[in-house]
């Protein structure tokens, strides 16, 4: 039996795969995250079908077919609507698998999903309970989106996909989903793509940044649990010891004016660059252009993809004990995590490290480490190995 299972996962399959926009048109890390698999699965000989919103209209290859089920525009009833009748349309074959991504899109089509065919969800993080945080508490919003939502459609799932032990603990108390159909998979990086192929200085000049301040650098949307705030306060709370320290942040979000203001009431103009959104292939020269990559989420975080993007370019992260991040940098730099989500241990953490009084790993260390733990290669084989099981 076993060796029937292994020969199974060797041969090429089918995979219907539903998820949200397309990386990297629609930046974002769910975003990401699917675009990375799918290749990595397609690499695999494996035929993947991806169901999305707004997704774009055109064939990529022939392993990857695109299947745009509604506008990301339109009210939500109207796309609910949309994704049903168009997905039923599409239909033409059975697929080996399933695997969905965002409850929101999946929950329109649970009951027309093909029968007897396993379905495996992969959990970013609990949405009812982000969106309350960043949107405020809407006590008939948020249970619907948890109770009819999100428990419909994980109630439907065969077996679950984790970044973090953290988010698998919340799938289990949160969502009662039992431990046996969780598997604890990190996020993985593309190593081609994220690599410390250009000096700090050849990074900075192609980036216009200064070449000779303690430059640190986050990747962020703009939104409260993110941190950005806490952050900000570190900064001014260090300027004094460390002048010329400078932060740029990239990201858009609700929260950029009052950030900005923020900043101009710190004294910070001179210490803090708001990019903006990023363009992806300049986010690696941003991680290399960087002393330091910082990440002060205070909730939700599941995993962090940007610490393994930063460390694959060869800079380390200093993040807060929050979510699956910790169990990423734990093993290989513990000292880079704070005591807490608080100002101060962020602004005790920063200084210590910029007056080099903490030391800090190799380029050649953060570099092998996520070689050896988070490439794509392997990490999307761990996850097609689930899919297909």
């Amino acid at each position: 039996m076993e060796d029937k299972k292994e020969n199974y996962h060797s041969m090429s399959a089918s995979i219907l795969t539903v998820g949200t926009g397309w990386f990297p048109q629609t930046p974002g890390g769910l975003e990401r995250y699917v675009y990375d698999l799918i290749h990595t699965l397609v690499a695999n000989q494996d035929q993947v079908e991806l169901c999305g919103v707004g997704l774009p209209e055109t064939e990529l290859n022939t392993s990857i077919k695109l299947t745009n089920l509604a506008s990301p525009e339109s009210a939500i009833w109207q796309r609910f609507w949309s994704i049903r009748a168009n997905f039923q349309k599409t239909r033409v074959s059975k697929p080996d698998a399933i695997n969905l991504h965002f409850a929101l899109y999946s929950f329109p089509i649970l009951d027309i999903l093909p029968k007897g065919v396993p379905i495996t969800f992969n959990f970013h993080g609990p949405w009812a309970f982000e969106s309350q945080q960043e949107i405020g508490n809407n006590p008939l919003r948020i249970f619907l989106k948890r109770r009819l939502i999100e428990q419909t459609t994980y109630n439907r799932c065969d077996r679950f996909v984790v970044l973090s032990k953290a988010f698998g603990n919340i799938l289990h108390q949160q969502y009662q989903v039992p431990w046996s159909k969780i598997h604890v998979i990190p996020g993985g990086v593309n190593l081609h793509r994220f690599q410390p192929n250009l000096s700090p200085q050849a990074a900075r000049q192609q980036l216009g940044w200064p070449e000779h301040r303690p430059i640190l650098f986050t990747s962020r949307r703009l939104v409260q649990r993110m941190g950005l705030d806490k952050l900000l306060a570190a900064i001014a709370i260090i300027k004094p010891r460390i002048p010329d320290v400078l932060l740029a942040i990239a990201g858009r979000g609700h929260l950029q004016a009052t950030l900005e203001q923020q900043a101009k009431e710190l004294g910070l103009e001179n210490n803090v660059k708001f990019l903006g959104f990023l363009p992806d292939e300049q986010l690696p020269l941003a991680y290399q252009a960087a002393k330091l990559t910082v990440m002060p989420s205070q909730s939700f975080e599941g995993f962090g993809l940007a610490i393994i993007e930063s460390l694959a370019c060869g800079t380390p992260v200093l993040c807060t004990p929050i979510g699956g991040m910790p169990e990423i940098l734990h093993p290989f730099s513990p000292e880079l995590i704070t005591n807490s989500t608080e100002t101060s241990a962020i602004a005790e953490k920063l200084e210590q490290i910029l007056l080099e009084k903490l030391p800090i790993p190799s380029r050649k260390d953060c570099r092998e480490y996520t070689i050896n733990n988070f490439d794509w290669q392997k990490i999307g084989q761990r996850v097609r190995q689930v899919i297909l099981a």
